[in-house]
């Protein structure tokens, strides 16, 4: 859901500029990702962008995060996320976190521009220990931002990892192609993370879902980006993208769930 509020200006010239009609790709939001069945304090993922996004209109984006749409107080909309993003223009994705407040404008708030392909991050949102309510992101076992104060979130939102694909009006071919690994979310504020294996899958349009696992997939348009001479599965699986240092190694494919930390202590959110 992320709106660059520094590129109205760019968007008004792509929007006049593209083409009327495309053959893919849908003018308004798509999804492609995975929903906790379970409602949750914190949803992480091992993010890696196997391809730099290319967005002819609108917006393409791949991220962790809770709440949404008409999910906060009085139908209000409601949520913190952080993940990748790629706009028009741009042949490099961007690292970001976006907060939507009650009755307020969402606000995007760019981490690291350029981001090149191949570049991994750990993602987290996670609920602040004896804070009911307040949220805050989490890059690579660290934490963003100050704390975010979203009422009645405690307890009621499901974590959601997912790719989107926004059109901007216009039924635009938006591409992308990003992995999810070990994605994680907390019983607890605080922490108690546990890999995610009871969810909701889904995928609209031209957004696919590759892989069986709740904890490991692959979120990719049809058609993908421009890239140098590798598959999407020679780079997904042949060829892993660097990794940082706190990120454990893959999973078995029914793996058991991480030990719990106390939510009263220093938790790295990164997940198991």
């Amino acid at each position: 859901m992320p709106r660059r509020a520094l590129l109205p200006a760019l968007a008004a010239v792509v929007l006049i500029g593209a083409p009327v009609a495309h053959a893919c790709g849908s003018s308004g939001y798509s999804y492609a990702g995975v929903t906790s069945q379970a409602r949750v304090h914190g949803v992480g993922a091992s993010i890696t962008a196997l391809r730099s996004p290319s967005v002819q209109n609108g917006h393409v984006a791949g991220w962790v995060g809770v709440g949404g749409p008409g999910l906060g107080p009085h139908g209000s909309s409601e949520w913190i996320q952080v993940g990748y993003s790629g706009f028009p223009g741009l042949t490099l994705g961007s690292l970001y976190y976006e907060v939507a407040l009650p009755g307020r404008a969402p606000t995007y708030h760019e981490l690291l521009s350029a981001v090149p392909a191949g570049a991994t991050h750990r993602l987290s949102v996670l609920e602040v220990a004896h804070h009911p309510d307040s949220w805050r992101v989490w890059v690579d076992g660290r934490a963003v931002g100050k704390p975010v104060y979203l009422p009645g979130s405690h307890g009621t939102w499901r974590g959601v990892a997912t790719a989107e694909s926004w059109g901007g009006g216009l039924r635009a071919c938006n591409k992308y192609a990003y992995r999810f690994r070990r994605v994680a979310v907390a019983g607890n504020a605080g922490g108690s993370w546990h890999l995610m294996n009871a969810a909701y899958r889904m995928h609209q349009g031209d957004n696919h879902l590759v892989g069986r696992s709740s904890s490991n997939f692959v979120v990719r348009t049809t058609t993908l980006p421009a890239s140098p001479k590798t598959s999407l599965a020679a780079s997904a699986v042949q060829v892993p993208a660097p990794k940082p240092a706190n990120d454990p190694p893959a999973p078995a494919p029914d793996p058991a769930p991480a030990v719990d930390a106390a939510p009263s202590q220093a938790v790295d959110p990164s997940g198991p």
